[in-house]
């Protein structure tokens, strides 16, 4: 299975989130983060990084902007906002069967958005790698038949 996680510059949330799930190394499951408004090439944000250096989760970034070629990769496209599934959704019609918020698809009850750190101190940023990770295990779960 192909995970595709879309956030805004792809230097917070979606690297977090990919970077969690990679560390899961699950059997089959494959992923990759870009952002909507991302700058090709660029780095995680230095609080992203600290964060996942202090949970022990090794991690290698560059940013990516959402293209075409990766929408048709992903089996699952999940974005850290509800306006980010809308933008992906307006871009890539083709892609509406397989795109959703990551709350919606693992925790329909709640909120459709992750907290964005993006600009915040470290403990902002710790407060959203919890968030992720609860929403990552969430989705290990759904991913094994749970």
């Amino acid at each position: 299975m192909n995970i595709y996680f879309v956030c805004t510059g792809n230097t917070c949330r979606s690297p977090m989130a990919e970077a969690i799930l990679k560390h899961k190394q699950l059997d089959g499951v494959h992923v990759k983060s870009a952002g909507i408004y991302a700058l090709e090439g660029g780095g995680i944000s230095e609080n992203s990084k600290a964060v996942l250096e202090k949970e022990n989760i090794p991690f290698e970034h560059k940013t990516s902007q959402v293209n075409e070629n990766d929408i048709e990769w992903a089996d699952l496209i999940l974005t850290m906002t509800l306006a980010h599934k809308q933008m992906i959704l307006h871009s890539f019609p083709m892609a509406k069967d397989k795109t959703f918020t990551l709350k919606e698809y693992v925790a329909p009850y709640s909120s459709k958005d992750v907290s964005d750190p993006f600009g915040g101190d470290i403990y902002t940023y710790t407060q959203t790698y919890q968030e992720l990770k609860k929403l990552i295990d969430e989705l290990e779960i759904k991913i094994n038949g749970g």
